[in-house]
């Protein structure tokens, strides 16, 4: 399977805003390597088209991910109490790091594999809830 990807450059530590397509086992190496470096963000569109997209940006053991949909209209998903809704988190969102409360945050692992599964499924509504921005 074909995905496409822009990312944080994993040697450089910034984010390149290079398309890339490629098949799965590439960007899955490309995000190992960024969980190494214990932060990194991610952008991943669904094939064929620029909406919707789907974001993550991680510091060590915690992530937040943003939908993007075809209206202009974005959405984050709810956490799963990876930290304190209350908390303050930070993550970068493409070079900058962006503060999140904790109810937003979810782990990386999570995070992680609900990206699979939106890049599987083309299907964010399976994912969780969103609250919109």
């Amino acid at each position: 399977m074909l995905v496409s990807w822009i990312a944080t450059d994993a040697e450089l530590r910034r984010f390149s805003a290079t398309e890339r397509s490629s098949d799965f086992a590439d960007l899955t190496d490309h995000f190992t390597a960024l969980r190494s470096r214990d932060q990194g963000y991610l952008e991943v569109p669904l094939p064929g088209g620029a909406f919707p997209l789907l974001t993550l940006g991680f510091q060590d053991d915690q992530a937040v991910i943003h939908l993007f949909d075809a209206t202009e209209k974005s959405f984050l998903l709810v956490g799963d109490g990876t930290a304190a809704a209350d908390a303050l988190v930070h993550v970068p969102i493409v070079d900058d790091l962006a503060v999140f409360s904790g109810d937003c945050v979810l782990s990386v692992d999570r995070a992680w594999a609900l990206v699979r599964n939106f890049i599987q499924t083309g299907a964010p509504s399976e994912l969780g809830e969103w609250r919109e921005l």
